[in-house]
């Protein structure tokens, strides 16, 4: 599930009731939104609950379901959501399912509360797995068994666990990021940002996009700054100069608060916005190459090509009509 690939990726989904609305969508929306921005169908999923009624959530809205959870030999992910008195649904019977369907599938995933019906299950075992952190001290107890770390997702092999709604939405893109790339996960993390309207004090700089757990003020600012200044890109160290560190820090700050080089970002930055020109709006090639800070036309096609794998032409006749996913 994790490797490099584009061709379309099936998820079944178990949703036990009394689980929250937003954990249901942090697991699809990335996924639609994924879908709608490749402009083609690489994920697919499928609900399920145990009874084969509409999952019944806290918020009162119901979610339909494909059908009862009845697993037979399918290999394709399955990830168990829950979020509150999901004791009530750890029936032997549902048990046993999951550790039917454990030997065939190729991921079992526990989201949030899911992940105590897993160690229920004894899916857990000998794995490294975490919990929200309400509950996280009673788990690890609970579970001696299980390598119970305070994280928030958890990839360990065959096993993947989230701590929240939030850190499912940070595991959905790293899904993404690892199976389509680092563009697209940072096009679909912006997508969910929010900034609060109105005055922003002295200092307080709001993360506009990818981490939502870009605690760095200093990374943020220049991210910031890149977003800013997509026409004229900034050198590396006039940037780094601009936050008031050194070079060789703002690298640090990137590779560990994003995961990649300054440039990587710089260029992902770029490109995306580049191609949200090519599909929305008529601008010639090299009018789009002007406005995202490439040197020649050329030079932008040859960096779109090998970013997105087809050319800036190929991307406009393909989606500029595209239905809406």
């Amino acid at each position: 599930m994790l490797a490099p690939s584009n061709d379309p990726l099936d998820i079944d989904l178990l949703v036990l009731p009394d689980t929250t609305l937003i954990l249901i969508a942090s697991v699809i929306e990335p996924l639609r939104g994924a879908n709608r921005i490749a402009g083609r169908e690489i994920y697919r999923w499928r609900i399920f609950t145990p009874d084969g009624s509409p999952a019944r959530t806290t918020s009162g809205i119901p979610v339909p379901a494909h059908g009862a959870f009845r697993p037979g030999r399918e290999e394709v992910p399955l990830f168990v959501l829950a979020s509150y008195n999901w004791r009530e649904s750890a029936t032997s019977a549902l048990k046993m399912q999951l550790s039917h369907t454990a030997r065939h599938r190729s991921t079992i995933a526990g989201i949030e509360s899911g992940t105590w019906l897993l160690a229920e299950a004894s899916l857990l075992d000998e794995f490294s797995a975490t919990a929200h952190w309400e509950d996280f001290e009673d788990f690890a107890t609970a579970y001696p068994q299980v390598n119970a770390v305070q994280e928030r997702f958890v990839i360990d092999g065959k096993r993947i666990t989230t701590g929240g709604a939030l850190p499912t939405l940070d595991l959905m893109l790293e899904i993404i990021r690892r199976r389509q790339g680092y563009s697209l996960a940072l096009e679909v993390s912006r997508l969910f940002i929010y900034e609060q309207a109105g005055y922003r004090g002295e200092g307080q700089v709001t993360p506009s996009t990818v981490s939502l757990r870009m605690n760095d003020p200093r990374l943020a600012q220049a991210v910031r700054l890149m977003e800013d200044n997509v026409e004229q890109p900034m050198l590396l160290a006039r940037l780094a100069k601009r936050i008031g560190v050194s070079a060789r820090h703002l690298q640090a700050l990137f590779q560990e608060g994003m995961g990649v080089a300054p440039h990587v970002h710089y260029m992902a930055l770029r490109l995306n916005a580049a191609r949200r020109r090519v599909i929305e709006t008529k601008a010639s090639f090299a009018e789009i190459a002007a406005a995202t800070g490439f040197n020649s036309a050329s030079a932008f096609a040859r960096s779109y090509r090998a970013h997105f794998k087809e050319s800036a032409s190929e991307t406009r006749r393909r989606l500029r009509r595209r239905p809406q996913i």
